[in-house]
């Protein structure tokens, strides 16, 4: 499906509110409620718009411990790259996990309760895991900026 300018204003408004009605979304973005629904529709079945979420304020729901980890593997045998993508994938700390280049192998942003919570983490589950080399943890100290859409 090619995103056409339409859609990209239908996006950009979604991003900003994903609770819109239908027909209010359809004045913001100037087009039909019919023509506007059809759009969604188009753009969630060619797998663009994948869902709608809430955002939630970390400290408010009491996760205060905020860090990003550099983890390298010792080697990248299949067995140990599928079990970690797959264990790391179920923890609910781990927000995100992106495969990089560079010195680590892969970086993980993890919110959690408290240090405690942290150390649980490490302790009772990463180091754990097998081909696990090294796991290097830089702390938050501020949020400047958090994504709050894609820049379409």
């Amino acid at each position: 499906m090619m995103i056409e300018d339409q859609d990209r204003r239908i996006l950009r408004a979604l991003q900003e509110d994903g609770r819109i009605s239908n027909q209010d979304l359809a004045e913001r973005v100037g087009m039909s409620a019919s023509a506007c629904w059809r759009r969604v529709r188009a753009l969630e079945e060619a797998g663009i718009l994948q869902g709608y979420t809430a955002r939630i304020d970390p400290p408010a729901a009491g996760l205060t411990f905020h860090a990003v980890l550099h983890v390298t593997l010792t080697r990248h045998e299949e067995a140990h790259v599928e079990t970690f993508i797959r264990e790391v994938g179920a923890r609910p700390e781990v927000i995100e996990c992106f495969a990089t280049t560079g010195e680590a192998d892969y970086h993980l942003r993890v919110l959690c309760a408290d240090l405690d919570a942290y150390n649980q983490l490490l302790e009772g589950f990463l180091f754990r895991l097998p081909g696990i080399a090294t796991v290097r943890t830089n702390l938050v100290l501020k949020e400047i900026k958090r994504a709050a859409g894609l820049p379409l």
